[in-house]
């Protein structure tokens, strides 16, 4: 297995991407800590992983809390005895141009998008240092390499994710600590609840896919889960500060 023995936290785990990455990556071995705010998702999750035969945990989190945030990692960290894995996957979308998305929606934005991530990897540093080795995922998304229309508090946010990934890349590589940003495109999930309004309505979203992807679908939370897992093992060792994009080519 890809990840046997070892040890991964993920905040945003109860649905979607973060769901299936936290199932994917228990199913490669790892005891996998599946974290959301909604602690009933969670434990749904982590439910199915035992149910599959692995090993996971649930925990209800807010990752606009930088203590809590703080403690559950830390906490994880002391009774395993060690931290491979930070995916710092959860996210907001609010859609809206420069003149309708207000200060305060940029400020949530920043603090779930951006922040969260921050305090999430500088908690995971602190033991993947002095272990010397693991793995940061921060979810990011094709848009950090690219520009949606009228998404301005989206696409400032996930532009920002993708450089911070770098930076601590660069600064962390000497200590075996390895950082990435996962870049899905378009995935069939509620999380596009965002573009659907900006598109007006579902038809809109649909028929931007089947004419704007080169693939002309959606992608599949497993199909990014698979990603999830090749950045979080040894298949990526040689892998830091890269933004890993997985949309069809949209984005080309």
């Amino acid at each position: 297995m890809l990840l046997a023995n070892r040890v991964a936290f993920v905040t945003g785990a109860g649905s979607g991407i973060g769901r299936a990455g936290a199932l994917a990556m228990a199913a490669q071995g790892a005891l996998v800590v599946v974290s959301d705010l909604d602690g009933q998702a969670a434990r749904s999750v982590a439910d199915a992983v035992a149910a599959a035969g692995g090993r996971a945990s649930a925990l209800a989190l807010d990752v606009t809390d930088d203590s809590a945030l703080v403690a559950a990692i830390r906490s994880t960290a002391a009774r395993h005895g060690r931290l491979d894995v930070l995916h710092s996957h959860a996210g907001l979308q609010v859609p809206g141009s420069l003149e309708q998305v207000t200060a305060a929606q940029m400020d949530a934005s920043w603090a779930l998008n951006v922040r969260s991530h921050f305090v999430a990897a500088q908690a995971a540093m602190a033991v993947m240092k002095p272990q010397g080795s693991g793995s940061i995922i921060l979810t990011a998304s094709n848009s950090g390499v690219q520009y949606d229309r009228e998404m301005i508090a989206y696409c400032t946010t996930k532009h920002a994710v993708i450089a911070m990934a770098k930076q601590i890349a660069v600064d962390y590589a000497r200590f075996g600590v390895r950082c990435n940003a996962l870049c899905p495109g378009f995935v069939d999930t509620p999380f596009n609840r965002g573009f659907e309004q900006q598109m007006s309505g579902r038809a809109g979203l649909e028929a931007y896919i089947a004419t704007s992807i080169p693939m002309k679908r959606f992608g599949t939370p497993e199909e990014i889960a698979q990603s999830i897992v090749y950045l979080a093992s040894d298949q990526s060792s040689f892998m830091t500060g890269h933004a890993l994009v997985v949309d069809g080519a949209e984005c080309l």
